[in-house]
């Protein structure tokens, strides 16, 4: 049966839909955090930028797991890679339903839930990336996209488990939802084409002669090494990218509900306005990433930059709740497009040999930002009691990234010559 159905359907297009579904499970829990935000402020009398140092320490283990989790994808392959990643989410929710200290949730949560995701994107994008070469920026834009979509389904889901059975029930059953799916479907994952007898976007490959002219083909044959990598200006140009873009990101996924809130909007409408950028947030990864395989990947990149900046400095005059969802859908167009044109830059420039560990050491740069947003929104707060001057520095942050995006090389080989 598997192999008639191989015969008919190329298989990346199977590793496209599960990377899919296991992004929505794992980035849906990870962007839930705002959700819970003011549940676990309240429970262990914290402040803000306390609260959200839990966050930024998630994201500072996501950061060295997602190195970690790029070799071993290299070297292991993404099946067992992605079974480990939905064994230690569901743990990691499981134990901090439990917590009673804030010590304990930095232990369960920060660090434990950073080995469960931290390697997430990396092991799931990097496989897809070797999958493809002409419909590359299409197929990562669909699995980009369980950002978006796990951010729609998850936010709201834990949001109405919140108000019903309240926080820590709301973690068990996000954990068990995890291993159920990551684990289950885990078992469908391949680590490039060749395992089923093909190249990318579906091609044959040549079995006559010495086959030598397949194996060069192949995607792992070839590429940068992250050594390699590091001598060229692209890489260290998206590194920054990846930093500001996560900064930005996380800075308003993570306090645009208590936000909403400080502002007398309920909790489930503030909860719909993260729904709102995830819907936008999948329409722009689709579309970005199917114009960027016919137009290339600055133009769409420098747009996206330039509107994310346009969002955060509307969200300093968004007083009311429809203002927060034309925000939300600007929002969301701009940050799926710019995740999608910055992974796809990266695939094209390095190439798939050591994919893996060059998209986790980028990914780092992710969660390096990733870390800093929240924590500086929070201080911010804390200082101001507003978010204006972090929406300020956010919308700064995204015109410099416009520059950057600019300024990267298509092909990064003569750099390195």
């Amino acid at each position: 049966m598997r192999l008639r159905l191989e015969e008919k359907i190329f298989y990346g297009w199977v590793m496209v839909v599960t990377c899919l579904i296991v992004a929505s499970t794992l980035w849906g829990i990870r962007f839930s955090f705002g959700v819970f935000f003011k549940s676990l402020e309240s429970e262990f009398v914290l402040n803000r930028a306390t609260t959200s140092s839990l966050f930024s320490a998630y994201m500072l283990f996501c950061a060295i797991f997602a190195v970690l989790g790029g070799w071993a994808v290299d070297r292991y392959g993404p099946r067992i890679i992605v079974l480990l990643l939905g064994l230690f989410t569901g743990f990691s929710l499981l134990l901090a339903s439990q917590t009673n200290s804030l010590w304990q949730l930095f232990l369960s949560y920060s660090l434990l839930l950073g080995i469960g995701t931290g390697p997430s994107y990396t092991a799931l994008l990097s496989t897809v990336s070797r999958w493809f070469e002409k419909k590359r920026g299409f197929a990562l834009g669909i699995v980009f996209s369980g950002v978006a979509l796990g951010t729609i389904v998850v936010s709201p889901f834990a949001a109405y488990l919140i108000s019903n059975l309240g926080w820590r029930m709301s973690y068990i059953v996000l954990g068990l939802a995890a291993w159920f799916v990551v684990i289950s479907l885990s078992r469908l994952l391949r680590r490039d084409p060749s395992e089923v007898g093909a190249l990318p976007d579906g091609a044959k490959l040549e079995t006559s002669g010495t086959g030598a002219e397949g194996k060069e083909e192949n995607p792992k044959s070839t590429g940068f090494s992250l050594l390699q990598a590091f001598r060229t200006r692209s890489f260290w140009l998206l590194f920054v990218v990846w930093v500001f873009l996560a900064f930005c990101q996380t800075l308003m996924l993570t306090h645009i509900v208590p936000h909403a809130t400080d502002m007398g909007i309920a909790t489930m409408k503030a909860a719909t306005v993260l729904s709102i950028t995830g819907g936008f947030n999948i329409l722009s990864s689709l579309l970005t990433g199917r114009v960027s395989d016919i137009v290339g990947r600055k133009i769409p990149g420098i747009v996206c930059s330039l509107l994310l900046a346009v969002a955060l400095v509307g969200l300093i005059w968004a007083g009311e709740l429809w203002m927060l969802y034309l925000v939300a859908v600007v929002f969301g167009l701009a940050w799926g497009g710019l995740g999608v044109i910055a992974t796809a830059l990266s695939a094209d420039i390095f190439g798939g040999r050591n994919l893996g560990v060059i998209m986790g050491t980028l990914n780092m740069a992710w969660c390096i930002g990733a870390a800093i947003g929240p924590f500086v929104g929070g201080l911010v707060f804390d200082v101001s009691s507003s978010y204006s001057m972090a929406f300020a520095i956010g919308a700064a942050i995204m015109l410099v990234t416009a520059l950057l995006v600019t300024l990267t090389r298509w092909e990064a080989t003569a750099e390195i010559e």
